[in-house]
């Protein structure tokens, strides 16, 4: 797919993904997220070309306009959205393939400072929550979501949901159909909550007793 047709895509999946995104000018005059992805998709290709240090100068006047920071070298899939935007951080050697969305705070980082491949994989379908953190050569299987404020830095199995720090799998579930899987993405705020769900048993548990007293 050229260049040209990818970044359509890109513009075309904020509406999609975004219900506040209203009309055409205003994603793409007002979302950071869609403007430091058009700056990478340029960049990466720069990069490929063996024009690195241009590409670098890309990356770094589209952090200083957006605020997030995408490595020339990531190698990312079609339909990436990026949400808020703000503080995302993505390393050289990330992969990120079709239909990933992340949340502002996000870091996607290495352990190493060895050459090679040193940065999470993410693989089609994954959501990462807000200020989560994913560390060294993992993999976040496919269709798996990541939640807020966690730190991952083990590979997780496809249809998972990750929480917590360090980051755990608390839930699988079975492959969805696109339309459902589109649904899920804009409701990634029903990550499962197992510390909500301990204090509304303990909670319970209170009541009960309170109950066999009276």
């Amino acid at each position: 797919m050229s260049l040209i047709k990818t970044i359509r895509e890109d513009i075309q999946m904020v509406k999609q993904r975004d219900p506040a995104a209203r009309n055409m000018a205003e994603i793409l005059l007002c979302y950071p997220g869609l403007k430091s992805l058009f700056f990478h998709r340029i960049g990466h290709w720069f990069w490929t070309k063996g024009l690195k240090l241009f590409a670098r100068l890309m990356s770094e006047f589209s952090r200083w306009i957006t605020g997030i920071e995408i490595h020339p070298g990531a190698t990312i899939g079609r339909r990436f959205f990026i949400d808020h935007g703000m503080g995302i951080v993505i390393g050289e050697t990330t992969v990120i393939k079709d239909d990933v969305s992340i949340y502002q705070g996000v870091t996607l980082g290495g352990t190493s400072w060895k050459k090679g491949k040193r940065h999470p994989t993410l693989e089609e379908h994954v959501v990462v929550g807000a200020h989560a953190i994913i560390l060294g050569p993992v993999t976040i299987g496919r269709e798996s979501k990541v939640g807020s404020n966690s730190v991952v830095v083990k590979d997780v199995p496809p249809h998972s949901t990750v929480v917590g720090i360090p980051g755990r799998v608390v839930h699988r579930h079975e492959p969805m159909d696109p339309d459902a899987r589109l649904q899920d993405d804009l409701a990634h705020g029903t990550l499962p909550d197992p510390f909500g769900d301990a204090i509304i048993a303990l909670t319970k548990r209170v009541e009960e007793l309170e109950n066999k007293l009276k």
